[in-house]
């Protein structure tokens, strides 16, 4: 068991005070600052940096590094789940949601305990990290120290971590997808990694429309999971956000394709390529804009068929809910960034 000493608990006090009085104030006192009204960026900003803040100070007190427990809080936020507070009450800054069997241990009679005592007594999760006596499974701090309470009980190696995510989940996708959170914040050492970038160079000869959902006959009926977006051979193919490579080989569908997941647990897939970057495999951190393969005519066949069908990407995203992944259409996220892109490079081009 890890025990938090006074003055770290007073300090830690202090900083979640400062930290939830940002989101908690009453509209009234917020109204009485005289400060212009922050930007949606600003606010985004802020949510992240006081979300670090807190990985890092119970990093601090426990030595599990923040990025880990940021991936577990990550991989919630991206889950479907809803705590019941959160329909009353602002967003809560994590989203580690434990429920009461869990937080208070099963056996035990009173399912509301905060006790940190008897809850330890009945094995229950809940643990008292700022300091004031009670494990509130709606305070911030003390979730997330109860989590990294819990990942110290396997040790605080890779195996080890990976050991206790599938103890809490018993899901190997949940494993994957939080081990894949983990990588990409210990690279990038930041939360903020939300931006995107158009899959094809915007300065290049290209084209396409919204096609997600039409008919498509080889292999049986199915329909269209994505967006075509036609272009010459060997037109470079990028990643459209910081991700980690899940899958590179051959499809009979999309040929030589590749698939890399982001940090909202969005599935980026890159089909039809005429090839992949040197050196690129599965497991690799890739940054928006980095170039993954080229523009191809591939599938429809046996491995190394081309031809079929003019040269093109087919782009398409794909959700996962932890069981089951499915697709969205990509054309208005596709337009977003396009025009994006293109609005920064006149801005460059407006400044040199």
């Amino acid at each position: 068991m890890v025990s938090l000493h006074n003055h770290t608990r007073r300090y830690i006090i202090s900083i979640t005070t400062a930290v939830l009085s940002i989101y908690c104030c009453h509209p009234t006192d917020a109204a009485t600052i005289n400060v212009s009204t922050p930007s949606i960026e600003t606010k985004q900003q802020d949510a992240l940096a006081s979300r670090k803040l807190l990985y890092e100070k119970i990093s601090v007190v426990t030595n599990i590094p923040w990025y880990r427990i940021a991936a577990i809080d990550q991989y919630e936020h991206t889950m479907t789940k809803v705590h019941p507070k959160d329909r009353a009450h602002p967003p809560r800054l994590t989203g580690i949601y434990m429920s009461e069997p869990l937080w208070a241990g099963w056996l035990n009679p009173d399912q509301k305990d905060n006790n940190p005592e008897s809850i330890s007594f009945f094995k229950g999760y809940g643990r008292d990290g700022t300091g004031d006596g009670v494990a509130d499974v709606n305070n911030d701090m003390d979730v997330l120290y109860s989590m990294a309470n819990y990942l110290l009980k396997y040790g605080q190696s890779k195996d080890d971590f990976s050991i206790a995510l599938w103890e809490y989940y018993h899901n190997s996708r949940s494993v994957q997808r939080i081990q894949q959170f983990s990588k990409l914040y210990e690279k990038f050492d930041s939360l903020d990694l939300n931006k995107h970038t158009f899959p094809l160079p915007v300065n290049s000869q290209y084209s396409y429309r919204s096609t997600w959902g039409s008919g498509r006959n080889w292999g049986g009926f199915r329909i269209h999971e994505g967006t075509d977006l036609f272009a010459s051979y060997g037109v470079p193919v990028r990643s459209t956000c910081y991700g980690v490579v899940e899958m590179k080989g051959w499809n009979r569908y999309g040929g030589w394709r590749i698939g890399i997941r982001d940090i909202h647990n969005h599935y980026h897939y890159f089909a039809h390529l005429k090839g992949f970057q040197k050196g690129i495999k599965a497991g690799d951190v890739v940054n928006p804009g980095q170039v993954v393969g080229w523009v191809g005519s591939s599938g429809y066949g046996k491995p190394g068929t081309q031809g079929k069908f003019p040269p093109h990407l087919h782009y398409g995203i794909y959700r996962d809910n932890g069981f089951a992944e499915w697709s969205f259409d990509p054309y208005p996220s596709l337009l977003q960034w396009e025009r994006t892109e293109r609005k920064s490079l006149q801005i460059k081009k407006g400044n040199s």
